[in-house]
């Protein structure tokens, strides 16, 4: 689990399609048939994107989308829609979108519109830098680490591991994201990279203290937790 993703999208097919790739690259993905319900999810639940269909029945996407920056929900949205003018896309944009994305469309090109989303997000939320796990404070102006006041020595790439950990606390980190958004390797070198930096940042963070924070999830990657 990565990010958490709202897809409202009525076709079956390109609902499933969306899933099961964004699902492959580690977000959590729900799923909304049509656009009350995309609302009513959007509103309720903590999301990271959205990704809004623009030609729902009942309720359409622009409609979805207008009802979702009036009430104060600033969740980055990325419309997806076959109105490919330019006039669709200005009213999409103009309407409180993120992003226009017209079909058909690759994954491939989703895939990069989103995480730029994400990215954008991401830089928006950190602007209040200090960063706080249980008793472990990250000062991102800094650089400096400390657990429980102790202040832990970090070389610059396994600061980079521990403030991307951080910044995805509670959440299961694939060796996938690990490579692209700490290596920015867009692709698996084959090596031992990620576990020979994990395994020294492990024993700095949690050696010596009662509750280890940096956790192994079998099969899936590493989680920082309390």
């Amino acid at each position: 689990m990565g990010r958490k993703i709202l897809i409202v999208e009525d076709d079956a097919e390109t609902a499933s399609y969306l899933t099961r790739g964004l699902t492959e690259e580690g977000h959590s993905v729900d799923h909304a048939a049509n656009g009350q319900d995309g609302l009513f999810r959007a509103t309720d639940g903590h999301f990271d994107l959205i990704i809004l269909d623009r030609m729902l029945p009942g309720l359409d996407g622009i409609a979805v989308l207008k009802a979702l920056r009036a009430a104060g929900i600033t969740t980055p949205v990325l419309v997806l829609s076959a109105l490919a003018s330019v006039g669709d896309r200005i009213d999409g944009l103009e309407s409180g979108s993120d992003d226009y994305l017209v079909k058909p469309f690759s994954f491939a090109e989703l895939l990069a519109r989103a995480n730029a989303l994400l990215r954008r997000s991401e830089a928006r939320v950190n602007v209040d830098p200090k960063l706080t796990v249980a008793d472990l404070e990250i000062d991102p102006l800094a650089r400096s680490v400390r657990r429980a006041g102790k202040k832990l020595d970090l070389k610059p790439r396994e600061y980079l591991l521990l403030e991307y950990f951080a910044r995805n606390a509670g959440r299961v980190v694939t060796r996938t994201m690990l490579l692209e958004k700490v290596w920015d390797y867009h692709f698996d070198p084959g090596t031992n990279v990620i576990d020979v930096h994990v395994s020294r940042l492990r024993r700095k963070l949690d050696d010596g203290f009662d509750k280890p924070l940096l956790h192994t999830v079998r099969g899936a990657g590493y989680m920082l937790a309390a």
